[in-house]
């Protein structure tokens, strides 16, 4: 049970304490990294965690971690694991605990605290973290004692992936990491927490359900597949292909569904958003909610009569959307049974039926205004003419495709158009929340999970600089990350007041929106001894493009854009 270099291989006689414990739990109980910043209360945690095979990755603060902690565990399927100090380092860490929780992926926030006998009296870093994270989580429990640390070890653990994924959080008071056990006893505990570990399944789902999905399909005149990234954290990739392709029926994916099936594909309906769920008739909804990226599967953008088959993992979430069918289960299973059952009764709506037929032709339309715009060189570099090159670039590596991470306004905007996805999970940007600044956080999570993959990060200089030291982390650990920074000297684009708005006794400071112009960010990777590069034409992006993919070492590419190109940006807008 325990690894011959494991700090409890000692006579039974031996004492350990609370930090050895837990560091030992984590590593039985399957963890492999963990993502945070040390000190006061935990530091020995992470060094013995180290020792026990647990790669520690250190950051300079507890939400760039939070943020990569939460992108590991949707990549993995594992829950990512954050370490914090106590008080503000727990307050810090929430950024992640939350994103993971909006987003449903699994993170496993572990924070130190005070000393039990000393709360209440003002002790140092003295927070009720337990109550701070409830709102933030799905599970939250204090090992108060020594002897429950591997209980609850394995609860928050499972409890990350079971059910909806989501954040469960861990607390481990200063007195119970330096109490002392036995070697023995805590042989024992481990394995009691070991037995105790339940594997949670979902409830069957009747086949009268699963016909009634397939009647509704077969029987559509406009049906629509609609996928996000519930599926891709399911790996349902294959049976969406299977299903796509052998009833023929269009699809249209979330933006973090992009790559489940690739962006080329001839039944793609991205490009033809608008019509597809503004015309279909029914609608299969598989690992995506009816939130504010699918307009609440309301009217004007959805027909009124639309009928929505809904698959999520959630009860409560069919519940809430009160779809035409909801089918309750994980998304891969699920599309197993659809499939099956289509395979005793096979349709196929074929390339000429005028369903098809207007989804491609509108496609195909939108595609070609689009590259008409993409075609044109222009200088200085506006949004469309870069991501052309970086789009172009990316398609270049091949298989493994790249892992892209797409932070920003604009630049998000014009990437989630042009940039084309064509495998699974490769596609990390702002999510369910719209949560700015998860960008180094994602590149750094991508990397440590999919090695075998280069990570190119396409973002804003706003959505840069709320992580941007993190490139350090980056070098330190010398991981293939190549970050593109369109640098257009502010939020949405510098200064964009009219004359009228410059007024009143601070008419003379910058813009709320503006930063230093030409700033050097690839600089700030140089004092880091990692590349930087300053591009401001299509022969120099190129140029910087094709070294770092090559070279798959740290960079900063710092594009510099027009700062009259943007506009601003929230809600995503389709034109098409």
């Amino acid at each position: 049970m325990l690894h011959p270099s494991s700090p409890l291989q000692n006579s039974q006689n031996a004492q350990i304490d609370g930090n050895t414990l837990a560091a030992k739990s984590l590593s039985l109980f399957g963890a492999t990294h963990m993502f945070g910043v040390v000190g006061i209360p935990v530091t020995s945690l992470a060094n013995l965690a180290v020792q026990l095979g647990v790669r520690f990755i250190a950051f300079h603060n507890e939400q760039s971690a939070g943020y990569a902690a939460s992108a590991y565990g949707y990549l993995t399927g594992k829950p990512g694991i954050l370490l914090t100090v106590s008080g503000p380092g727990c307050v810090h860490g929430l950024a992640g605990l939350s994103n993971g929780m909006i987003n449903t992926w699994p993170i496993v926030m572990i924070s130190g605290s005070c000393d039990q006998k000393d709360f209440g009296r003002g002790d140092f870093q003295e927070l009720d973290q337990v109550e701070a994270v409830k709102p933030f989580s799905k599970f939250a429990v204090k090992a108060k004692d020594i002897t429950e640390v591997p209980k609850c070890v394995a609860q928050v653990l499972e409890r990350a992936v079971s059910g909806r994924p989501g954040g469960c959080y861990l607390d481990l008071p200063t007195d119970v990491l330096h109490q002392t056990i036995s070697v023995s006893e805590a042989e024992k505990l481990l394995k009691e927490a070991e037995s105790a570990i339940e594997t949670v399944t979902q409830g069957g789902i009747v086949n009268s359900d699963i016909d009634k999905a397939v009647s509704l399909l077969k029987e559509a005149k406009k049906p629509l597949i609609v996928f996000g990234k519930g599926a891709a954290y399911a790996r349902a990739e294959g049976e969406l292909k299977k299903l796509v392709e052998s009833t023929g029926i269009p699809f249209l994916p979330t933006p973090m569904g992009k790559g489940l099936l690739p962006d080329t594909h001839p039944l793609a309906a991205a490009a033809a958003r608008s019509l597809a769920i503004g015309q279909c008739d029914v609608a299969l909804v598989v690992g995506a909610r009816l939130n504010w990226l699918l307009h609440f599967g309301e009217p004007p953008k959805w027909s009124k009569d639309v009928k929505f088959v809904l698959v999520d993992v959630c009860k409560e979430e069919i519940e809430l959307r009160k779809p035409h069918l909801g089918l309750v289960g994980d998304a891969k299973k699920v599309l197993e049974m659809i499939n099956k059952e289509i395979k005793d009764e096979p349709f196929c709506l074929g390339k000429n039926h005028p369903w098809v037929e207007a989804i491609w032709k509108k496609t195909k339309d939108n595609v070609l205004k689009m590259e008409v715009q993409l075609a044109k060189d222009v200088v200085p570099f506006n949004f469309m003419t870069p991501m052309r090159i970086i789009r172009d670039a990316i398609l270049g590596v091949g298989s493994p495709a790249p892992i892209l991470v797409s932070e920003g306004a604009n630049t998000m905007d014009v990437g989630r158009a042009v940039l084309v996805q064509t495998e699974p999970r490769c596609r990390l940007d702002a999510g369910t929340w719209g949560t700015m600044g998860v960008g180094l956080g994602y590149c750094i999570a991508a990397a440590i999970a999919c090695p075998e993959r280069l990570v190119v990060a396409v973002e804003g200089d706003s959505g840069f600089g709320f992580s941007a030291v993190e490139v350090e982390t980056l070098v330190r650990y010398q991981l293939p990350v190549v970050v593109i920074v369109f640098n257009n000297g502010g939020v949405y684009g510098g200064d964009r007041r009219n004359p009228e708005e410059i007024a009143g006794p601070f008419k003379d400071d910058p813009a709320p929106t503006s930063f230093v112009p030409g700033a050097a960010y690839h600089k700030l990777m140089e004092a880091f001894r990692g590349k930087g590069y300053l591009v401001g034409t299509p022969d120099e992006l190129k140029s910087a493009l094709s070294e770092s993919f090559a070279a798959r070492k740290p960079a900063v590419i710092n594009v510099t854009i027009d700062p009259y190109a943007g506009a601003e940006s929230g809600r995503m807008q389709h034109k098409n």
